[in-house]
């Protein structure tokens, strides 16, 4: 399986699904770590924690968050908690409305800023998670979160070149960082350069602190190129069964994705030798 040309695969619904998943794993941490000073009845969660959840526990996770919401609408650990819940179950809309909330209650909170920035992303307000995410950056003290979130953005504004500048720079400021790798190897998938994505992945997925998530776009990119009993062997690598499951799910997911993206560029090439 060849590696498509840049212009064509930007269209596909594959390369979309990707950046989410890039800007996913580009904000992580950034603003979901549980507070230890937290106490009671907020669910401590984080988004890896989540990932393991069936859809029964992020629907109980989602409501007992959602009532310690109402209860205190203006708690930041509670908003930012809720929703990145959201966020996983699909709920885009809810989870920008949630944000917006606790955005005005701490309007110059860098980690409230951050995560507004991605529910912004997530609901498609590219230009507008854009100069949020530059809004909580500062300059005599960046964040290399932010570093990698506002590439995340940039590659899905189709601004690959500014947008692995972006990584380049959260890896000066945090080498190594396989989360900052993996999402600058996706930005090379949204490019339609797999071989290059894969060398980054691979560089990722061996740093000691990659996670799961790492794996899953290094499983991605091997797939994609045609070497599926490899990517699933990846996929289910270090996870229980049920973890194993839903990232081989999410995988074969993407990977028809990419058939889609394949009947259309067959498509686009009979409509030019006809044209031609």
């Amino acid at each position: 399986m060849t590696a498509p040309a840049a212009p064509t695969f930007r269209k596909t619904c594959f390369a979309r699904t990707a950046a989410i998943a890039l800007l996913a794993l580009s904000v992580a941490g950034c603003a979901t770590k549980p507070d230890a000073r937290t106490t009671g009845s907020i669910p401590r969660i984080s988004a890896a924690s989540l990932e393991g959840m069936n859809a029964t526990e992020l629907s109980n996770t989602e409501k007992s968050i959602g009532a310690a919401y109402v209860r205190d609408p203006k708690n930041k650990e509670i908003g930012l908690r809720y929703a990145t819940v959201l966020g996983m179950t699909g709920k885009t809309s809810q989870a920008l409305a949630v944000m917006q909330q606790v955005a005005i209650a701490h309007p110059a909170d860098r980690d409230v800023l951050a995560a507004y920035g991605k529910a912004q992303a997530a609901a498609g307000q590219l230009e507008q998670a854009l100069a949020t995410i530059n809004r909580a950056q500062t300059p005599d003290h960046p964040d290399w979160r932010l570093y990698s979130a506002e590439g995340a953005v940039l590659d899905q504004l189709g601004r690959s070149e500014e947008a692995r500048q972006k990584y380049r720079l959260a890896l000066d400021a945090q080498p190594n960082e396989p989360s900052v790798i993996s999402n600058l190897g996706m930005s090379y998938v949204l490019s339609g350069d797999l071989r290059t994505a894969e060398t980054y992945m691979r560089n990722a997925a061996g740093q000691p602190a990659a996670d799961s998530r790492v794996r899953q776009n290094l499983a991605l990119v091997v797939g994609l190129q045609g070497r599926f009993a490899e990517a699933e062997e990846i996929a289910r690598r270090e996870l229980s069964q049920q973890q194993a499951d839903a990232n081989v799910t999410y995988l074969r997911a993407m990977l028809s994705q990419r058939s889609s993206w394949a009947k259309l560029a067959d498509k686009d090439s009979k409509a030019k030798t006809a044209t031609n």
